[in-house]
């Protein structure tokens, strides 16, 4: 039950014109008669009164007006309109409300402040009691929460602000009595309890604020006696150590003394009648960003109370771009609490920002000077948790510091596997974590269908650190690395995208495992369970270190576990894929599992440790290689119970024949793979396969569409598939399907604006995530753009240098049309022997792999150059290139391939006056098109087709 609080309070009236605004009553009176106005436009109007003459920003003003809700200016303009019609503003002249463009609002018309006092009230200042410490610096953040509070004062009797230690509960308590003091008549008291030893002393502790003596009999009732005619509010400060005795004190005064209101701090609830409660949180915090300026972090409270209390040790100091990331660093670990910031800040002249982020491991040393006036749990980090800590049960105590071994969240079972003993069992550690979550000391998260708790990264290093001090930590840290193996272990794939909020517990159980101390049996085991999570998380790079770790702590021993072994080498090869591209240790690794698999007969890894060959193969270009992995793959899949494994055979063998320049063939596989099973959630193949296969299948598919001359079916297809991309959010599959497929999809059919937004997500999702692999396909993407937006110059220069990070790591499948537009780039800056040069390399690639599927437009292109050169008899080897890359193209079904050669070839004739046989050549072609005319391809071809019908009209070459 919450008391209210029916006294009158102090009314300040804002009085402009006709007008008079009471801001408590939500009152506007024209002439002193209430005047209809809609709660938004009369938050604004208080707000703008309130500061009249200034010119408030328009997001200023949307915040404090919707401060729940998102909405735009035009919400804004249209209750400034209703509020000037309200007030007449612009009749007769008379102007109140004023537009600064590209800035906000202003109150421009004289305002007056009145002052009502109760009838009560004293007949002066002077008269109003009460010993509220001052302030004497900025109070930062809090600005919105002493408002909020003050209002919630005026009708709450009884509010308590609770937090954990250092939060600023005592600033935040005294600014609000600050506010509201001068609406009670016998003043406002502050009773600091910090420093009783005994909670019998409270009674007499707040007696002697007040002034006044009590009979030793019963104290508590000569105190609400003494209060029962008052109209006062009395402040208790820091009661968590004596809290029993203030909740028992507060009930009794506040129902002797109907005019007292108590305003306590705690870092706990009272849980006394009456109380309402507000739990304080930390400053607000920035995010971990690159791209954050100095003036962007110092939009945050957090940074804007380091920077300020930094500013008060150095004259001069100011953040500089390089103190950012520091910054960021400082006021993240210390999770925004105000006290810890305030320490940190006074250490800066010692160590630096930088030097100071640096030794945060060891901030109970480090932060030891706050203020000699403070009280003593104020003036050392240490002596702050000290503080929270001694006040526990000892059962708490044990609780706090088994916990500690937590890195970020853990569920109530994690908690009870790493708590109980002989002596505490799971109802204990139940009990006890929600006295601590109740005591500030855990923060509790039930957004989710699991409820998780979390210490703050300060009370963490705490509780670890008396860990550390007694001889429970290696236990602690065993069950603690056990309980994640078999959490992990029994875990399917619904589980990943809640599980990834327990990476850094994973984390800290593999470093007590592999360390000396640890169990490396259990740390095999973990990381062999986790490996989906990092593939989940496409944290592959962090995955190849920690199963390199596992395989090192297997050694060469005879009787080390093949099946563990197997599983590592397995995923060591998948990570490596992704991070290191086709090299012989990803293939050695995928190899060792195949062996072993076979050794085992173990058909699941069999068909995992194919599939990386085959991928492997692919990477490195060895198309003719891949199809026969791909052969055996699909043999073994059609005897395999995994519904998965057949339509995965599909694929191989799709794109291994689309590679190979068999199209029609390519197709019939992979819409196979697509008329048969398909799961219906894909976290499976996901963790199976490190990506998403239909979905990258459907953006290959995509260029084979292309390549049979249906060029918006292609388009279609990938815009869908952009869409499944993006919400299945798994940076692998995205940088998968783009390269599969958006990037050159949008390249090909000349939509530039598409191939920008595709390789601006490329790129960042493999930046974001580590995958080397394809940062070098997004830059070779981006050069090619570059290149067709005719920044030539620049274009060439990025492409030539990602085609040289290419080839000293793999050869893909899409490195020789890479080569391609890097010949074509080479010949429009009349670089043509570096174009050939170029050309010569691919072709000779393309005997080598058997990957022939981009060979017509080799040859295409070599011609184009040929011309260029304007040598004797270049005419006639260019049109036997055009011939050629025709042949190849009819030969694969290739009709898009077609139609260009046999534009450049007509093209050709046309300039040697053949005209009537160019028309023969290339209108069959284009007839075959029924769809995607407005494509550059089929648009030129068109042109020239024109162009020929009509011999007068002069053509040049377009290269």
């Amino acid at each position: 039950m919450a008391f209210e609080d029916d006294s009158p309070v102090n009314e300040e009236t804002f009085a402009f014109g006709s007008f008079r605004l009471i801001p408590a009553q939500r009152t506007l009176l024209e002439d002193g008669k209430p005047l209809r106005l809609g709660s938004r436009a009369l938050d604004i109007l208080v707000s703008l009164v309130e500061n009249a003459g200034e010119t408030i920003p328009k997001d200023h003003l949307i915040a404090r007006t919707w401060p729940e809700t998102v909405v735009d200016e035009g919400a804004l303009r249209v209750h400034v309109a209703a509020l000037r019609k309200a007030l007449g503003d612009g009749r007769a002249g008379t102007r109140y409300i004023a537009n600064v463009p590209g800035r906000g609002y202003s109150f421009v018309a004289p305002v007056a402040r009145e002052q009502r006092q109760p009838a009560t009230a004293p007949p002066d200042e002077a008269a109003v009691r009460g010993n509220l410490p001052a302030s004497l610096t900025r109070i930062v953040g809090r600005d919105d929460t002493i408002a909020a509070l003050t209002a919630q004062l005026a009708q709450r009797r009884f509010l308590t602000i609770v937090g954990p230690g250092g939060i600023g509960k005592t600033t935040v308590g005294v600014a609000i009595a600050e506010k509201v003091s001068a609406s009670y008549e016998d003043g406002v008291w502050f009773t600091g309890l910090a420093p009783l030893p005994d909670p019998d002393l409270v009674t007499s502790a707040l007696s002697t604020v007040l002034g006044i003596s009590l009979p030793g009999a019963n104290p508590i009732s000569g105190l609400a006696g003494w209060l029962r005619d008052k109209h006062a509010l009395i402040v208790l400060d820091s009661c968590e150590h004596v809290i029993g005795a203030v909740a028992a004190i507060a009930e009794t005064l506040l129902k002797a003394a109907a005019r007292v209101s108590i305003l306590a701090t705690s870092r706990e609830p009272l849980r006394a009648e009456g109380e309402w409660l507000h739990r304080l949180t930390s400053l607000e915090l920035p995010p971990r960003s690159d791209n954050l300026t100095p003036d962007g972090v110092l939009q945050y409270s957090a940074v804007q109370l380091f920077n300020e209390r930094a500013q008060a040790i150095i004259d001069g100091f100011a953040l500089d771009d390089e103190d950012v990331a520091p910054v960021l660093e400082i006021c993240h670990r210390l999770d925004g609490v105000p006290l810890a910031l305030e320490l940190a800040a006074a250490r800066v002249d010692v160590f630096g920002v930088k030097g100071l982020a640096a030794r945060l491991d060891d901030r109970f040393t480090v932060l030891t000077s706050g203020r000699r006036t403070a009280l003593p749990r104020h003036q050392t980090l240490r002596a702050a948790m000290d503080w929270s800590y001694e006040v526990l049960p000892e059962t708490e105590q044990l609780i706090l510091r088994r916990v500690g071994v937590f890195q970020g969240d853990f569920t109530i079972d994690a908690a009870i596997a790493v708590a109980t003993d002989d002596d505490i069992d799971d109802a204990d550690v139940f009990e006890g974590v929600a006295n601590l979550a109740t005591k500030s000391l855990i923060s509790t998260d039930i957004s989710s269908e699991v409820t998780y708790h979390r210490l703050l990264d300060t009370t963490r290093a705490y509780a670890l650190e008396k860990l550390s001090e007694s001889a429970d930590i290696e236990r602690t840290r065993a069950l603690h690395a056990d309980y994640f193996r078999g959490l992990f272990e029994g875990a399917e794939a619904e589980w990943l995208a809640d599980y990834g909020r327990q990476i850094d517990n994973l984390r800290a159980a593999l470093d007590w495992a592999f360390s000396p101390a640890g169990d490396a049996s259990i740390g095999v085991a973990l990381t062999v369970a986790a490996v989906p999570l990092w593939t989940h998380l496409s944290l592959m790079e962090e995955c190849r270190y920690r199963v390199d770790q596992a395989l090192a702590s297997l050694g060469q021993r005879d009787d080390r576990d093949k099946h563990r072994e197997m599983q590592l080498a397995a995923a060591l090869g998948a990570a490596l894929m992704y991070t290191r591209g086709a090299t012989p240790e990803t293939r050695a690794a995928f190899e060792r599992a195949l062996e072993i698999a076979d050794s085992l007969d173990d058909t699941d890894y069999r068909l995992r440790a194919l599939w990386g060959l085959w991928v492997d193969r692919m990477n490195d270009g060895a198309v003719g290689a891949a199809m026969r992995l791909a052969e055996r793959f699909s043999l073994l899949a059609s005897s395999s119970a995994d519904p998965i494994a057949v339509p995965i055979g599909e694929r191989t063998m799709g794109f291994a024949l689309h590679f190979l320049g068999d199209q029609a063939n390519a197709r019939r596989h992979i819409e196979r793979m697509f008329s048969s099973y398909v799961p219906e959630v894909h976290d499976r193949p996901i963790i199976r396969f490190q990506f998403d296969p239909w979905l990258t299948a459907r953006m290959r598919f995509a260029v084979i569409l292309w390549l049979q001359g249906y060029p918006d079916q292609a388009t279609r297809t990938v815009e869908s598939c952009i869409n499944d991309a993006l919400s299945i959010n798994h940076a692998v599959t995205l940088c998968n399907a783009f390269a599969q497929g958006a990037c050159p999809i949008a390249l090909l059919t000349g939509d530039l604006e598409a191939a920008e937004r595709s390789v601006a997500m490329l790129l960042d999702h493999a930046e974001r995530s580590g995958l080397s692999f394809w940062q070098a396909d997004a830059r070779c993407f981006k050069g090619v753009l570059l290149i067709r937006r005719s920044d030539v110059a620049r274009g060439l220069d990025i492409l030539h240098n990602a085609l040289d990070e290419f080839a000293s790591a793999t050869s893909h499948t899409r490195y020789d049309a890479f080569l391609g537009e890097l010949a074509e780039a080479f010949g429009r800056l009349g670089d043509v022997p570096r174009g050939l040069a170029a050309l010569d390399r691919a072709l000779d690639r393309t005997e080598r792999t058997e990957g022939r599927w981009y060979v017509a437009e080799l040859l295409r292109i070599k011609g184009e150059l040929v011309l260029l050169q304007s040598a004797p008899g270049a005419a006639a080897a260019a049109e036997g290139h055009f011939r050629q890359a025709l042949d190849w193209a009819r030969r694969q079904g290739a009709l898009s391939w077609e139609l260009r050669a046999a534009t450049s070839l007509a093209r050709l004739l046309s300039d040697q006056g053949r005209s009537a046989d160019a028309i023969a050549l290339l209108q069959p072609v284009y007839d075959r098109f029924t769809e995607g005319f407005g494509t550059p391809d089929l648009k030129a071809a068109e042109a020239l087709l024109d162009a020929l019908a009509e011999p007068t009209v002069l053509r040049t070459r377009v290269t």
